[in-house]
């Protein structure tokens, strides 16, 4: 299997950034993956949003041709994580195509992002900042792989 993490700019808080790696680590295990971080839109003010999330599709489109994508999106699908592991059991199975996971910036995803998606995938009904989102989706990739794998992960 092979997994692509796609977001906007770096993880700049230093305590999250330890846990996407140790997440990343772990998942490295069960499949190839790789994280991609784009450039992320800077010295423009929020009320430039549309502009903002413009400049950062740009740069997330050309990580997209040839793979099934799925955006984070708070209107999206909720799954549990059993539920989730069979998703990624059958996207496997389905497709040799590599997953493209993608995290939008701190002002979300320009529409056409979303639009491109193959799946529209929801981690919670509650906001996360986009950081934090970024290594809960990585954790529950790991926990995942590990029921698909048949291993034992403390609930």
């Amino acid at each position: 299997m092979r997994l692509k993490f796609l977001w906007p700019g770096k993880t700049k808080n230093p305590d999250l950034r330890g846990l996407q790696g140790f997440y990343e680590a772990r998942i490295r295990s069960f499949a190839t993956v790789e994280i991609i971080e784009t450039r992320e839109a800077r010295g423009l003010e929020e009320k430039h949003a549309d502009k903002i999330r413009d400049l950062e599709a740009r740069g997330l489109e050309r990580h997209l041709d040839g793979a099934y994508v799925i955006c984070l999106d708070d209107r999206g699908r909720e799954m549990s994580s059993p539920e989730f592991a069979r998703f990624l059991r059958g996207r496997e199975r389905e497709s040799g195509t590599p997953l493209v996971f993608v995290v939008g910036g701190f002002l979300g995803f320009a529409d056409r992002i979303v639009e491109r998606a193959d799946l529209k995938l929801s981690l919670s009904r509650l906001t996360f900042s986009h950081e934090l989102a970024r290594v809960v989706l990585l954790e529950q990739v790991y926990r995942a792989l590990t029921i698909v794998g048949g291993r034992h992960y403390a609930k």
